[in-house]
């Protein structure tokens, strides 16, 4: 069963990683809407998914946000940026 296919009350981070978090996000929204939505430079200015998981494994209000931003995607349904 994938997120998209669980109850809204059911989704949650269990067993999802931080590289398939920016991955999706990054896929799904692009980079410059997930800048707008998070602001944080590792997402503005020359992003990638590997300067993105150096800082948010280091800065735990911004890797909250980003997980904020991931389930909210998943329960709105994966709308592209």
């Amino acid at each position: 069963m994938t997120d998209i296919d669980k109850p809204i009350a059911a989704l949650t981070l269990d067993g999802v990683t931080l590289e398939t978090i920016v991955t999706r996000l990054s896929e799904t929204l692009g980079w410059e809407a997930m800048a707008a939505a998070v602001p944080i430079r590792c997402f503005s200015h020359d992003p990638s998914i590997k300067s993105s998981l150096k800082f948010l494994r280091r800065t735990p209000w911004a890797r909250t946000r980003v997980e904020q931003l991931y389930l909210q995607q998943a329960r709105d349904g994966w709308k592209r940026g």
